[in-house]
């Protein structure tokens, strides 16, 4: 007869996904996660396929969750400009809020892990892309609109956003000044127009 689980599975990985994102995979230890989530080892492998697995199934829940629900705002009817906006408003505020100094989990991941870890930036770029993707079909309902020039390249400014968006988050790391990211912010929308 198969045991069952002893603790709350989709707890433990939103437990996971916070500990790997303020102290980052290497940052990380197996026994660090014993202890932070309640489980054994024995567990930990047999639930998660181990630390690897486990770092792989939080990016998934950060991008269902986090990311998910921050670029749902671009779904909002109305302004495909003031959806852009609301989503730029939104992470600078949980930036300086909630999120202070702990920046996006995907970049957080994305600089730790690309140098050495080619098979887990794959996953990230695959994170970037549906992101960035999000973006495009926005900037394209956006040019429909007449909120954009048609002129444009939908592509290049859905990779612009990116660009700014990662580079906000990273710079609230290091200055989580309001001020600051708002002009981030006005200067990334204010270069769409």
């Amino acid at each position: 007869m198969a045991r069952t689980l002893e603790f709350d599975k989709d707890q433990a990985l939103d437990r996971a996904m916070h500990i790997f994102w303020r102290r980052g995979y290497d940052g990380t230890s197996v026994d660090y996660l014993e202890r932070r989530l309640g489980i054994n080892r024995g567990s930990l492998y047999n639930t998660f396929g181990g630390k690897r697995q486990l770092y792989l199934a939080a990016l998934d829940r950060y991008m269902d969750g986090f990311v998910a629900d921050r670029m749902a705002t671009l779904d909002r009817p109305g302004s495909k400009i003031a959806a852009i906006r609301a989503v730029f408003e939104d992470v600078a505020a949980f930036s300086v809020g909630k999120g202070r100094g702990i920046g996006c989990f995907l970049t957080n991941s994305a600089v730790e892990l690309a140098p050495a870890d080619r098979a887990m930036v794959r996953k990230i770029e695959h994170d970037f892309a549906t992101m960035e993707d999000r973006f495009h079909h926005v900037l394209i309902a956006a040019q429909q609109r007449g909120e954009i020039n048609r002129s444009r390249d939908p592509h290049a400014l859905a990779r612009f956003l990116m660009n700014s968006l990662h580079g906000l988050r990273v710079m609230s790391k290091v200055s989580p000044d309001p001020a600051g990211l708002r002009q981030i912010v006005d200067v990334t929308v204010a270069a769409l127009q």
